[in-house]
């Protein structure tokens, strides 16, 4: 029986890997390097970084820098002006709330995280926040979700994750906990082979749980 679950952020909660991508190609443009969608989508699944591409066009590490703090710039501008929500997540949450203890594990850096949820009512469910500064290794390691499970100190047969990306299933995978995979089209084409679960909105994770033995 489930007790506990561990939300990915972007992609679950809300609706941000959209302009964190779009921030990336801007930024990157400026420098004259073309990101294609399919090299991002390798780059996200490896849990590499975008700016190895243009390390290896002989870009040097200040211009490096000095664009991933613009691209930093252009991620929290969309933050604050484009549409992120995603339709009832809050209500599900209450719902869920009654039953479960809950917590967040994200690779989004602290000070962004906050501009997310500053303004809303997500975090006011979850019994913590992690964020990419508050564990040694990132996803894919199995790092942030042991942390998390550490956090509820809990058995990995009472947690449940919930992802949308192949480098979070990695994640909670390779800590050896159950995760369900909510469909986004952003990461359609991710293996999401090693899933406990598949759901098409988080609507339909109550019902999950209720099902799982």
């Amino acid at each position: 029986m489930k007790k506990y679950i561990l939300f990915d952020n972007d992609g679950v909660l809300v609706e941000t890997e959209k302009w964190y991508h779009e921030a990336n190609i801007k930024a990157l443009a400026e420098i004259d390097i073309e990101l294609s969608f399919d090299a991002y989508m390798q780059t996200m699944i490896s849990g590499k970084s975008v700016w190895e591409v243009a390390n290896t066009n002989g870009i040097s590490k200040e211009t490096i820098d000095r664009q991933r703090a613009q691209r930093d710039l252009y991620y929290q501008e969309f933050l604050r002006t484009e549409h992120i929500e995603i339709a009832g997540v809050t209500d599900i949450l209450q719902e869920l709330s009654k039953n479960y203890k809950m917590g967040i594990v994200t690779t989004s850096r602290r000070v962004d995280f906050d501009l997310i949820h500053n303004q809303r009512d997500i975090v006011k469910f979850m019994d913590f926040t992690l964020c990419v500064e508050e564990y040694p290794r990132a996803k894919p390691y199995p790092d942030p979700y042991l942390a998390g499970m550490k956090k509820f100190n809990a058995l990995e047969k009472e947690c449940l994750v919930v992802e949308d990306s192949q480098r979070g299933l990695s994640s909670a995978f390779n800590a050896n906990i159950e995760c369900a995979i909510v469909e986004n089209h952003f990461t359609a084409t991710h293996d999401f082979t090693n899933a406990s679960y598949h759901i098409k909105t988080l609507q339909d994770l109550p019902e999950l749980l209720a099902n799982i033995k």
